[in-house]
């Protein structure tokens, strides 16, 4: 069977993503880290959700930030992925509408002391705006994770992780790599300092 060559299709994504990379406004998500620092100081919860690998994401950051962070300070992270609940989610689809599958969660519960983070590849996703525009109702900060141009979430949110790039696979891989880059950077911060500068990951 006859090989095929994907050696250049390979190197011309990676260099895209790099160019991508290269863009980024760090400005922005500066603020946005900062916007999640401030919540978990403040011992608020953050709401998190997408759509599709949206929602995986989503629920990766929820895992990072809950367990990979969590685990070696006392003031844990208190993540909360939407998406998670495959009966809730389902439930709620079913008897009012896939529209309302988020807002509904966090209905009487977030307040001003909270954040919501929102993650559309398009921005557009109504599930998600209906959910950010609740939040912001009820006094919480939103950040919204996009790429394309960014939608309508980019317009509402106050703090954004924008990737600016037509193309999902890219956008959702550095949508990926902002929940590990803040992971790492929060961790450096919160445990390193708590183990004397030592970081345990290195033993693994």
């Amino acid at each position: 069977m006859e090989k095929v060559d994907f050696k250049n299709a390979i190197k011309e994504y990676y260099e895209r993503e790099i160019r991508v990379i290269n863009n980024l406004d760090l400005d922005e998500i500066n603020e946005a880290m900062n916007a999640i620092y401030e919540t978990y100081k403040n011992q608020g919860t953050i709401y998190i959700c997408g759509n599709g690998g949206s929602a995986s994401t989503a629920s990766h950051f929820q895992n990072d930030f809950n367990k990979g962070i969590s685990e070696y300070i006392d003031n844990k992270f208190r993540f909360y992925c939407l998406n998670d609940n495959v009966a809730t989610l389902m439930a709620i689809a079913n008897d009012i509408g896939y529209e309302e599958v988020f807002r509904f969660q966090i209905t009487n519960k977030i307040t001003d002391k909270d954040l919501f983070i929102g993650i559309s590849g398009s921005g557009n996703s109504k599930n998600v705006l209906n959910a950010a525009e609740y939040a912001k109702e009820k006094g919480a900060k939103v950040v919204g994770i996009t790429g394309y141009t960014g939608g309508k979430l980019k317009e509402l949110a106050d703090y954004r992780m924008h990737v600016d790039e037509c193309d999902m696979q890219i956008d959702e891989d550095l949508h990926m790599t902002f929940d590990h880059m803040m992971m790492k950077i929060f961790y450096n911060l919160l445990v390193c300092d708590k183990l004397t500068g030592e970081n345990i990951n290195d033993k693994h």
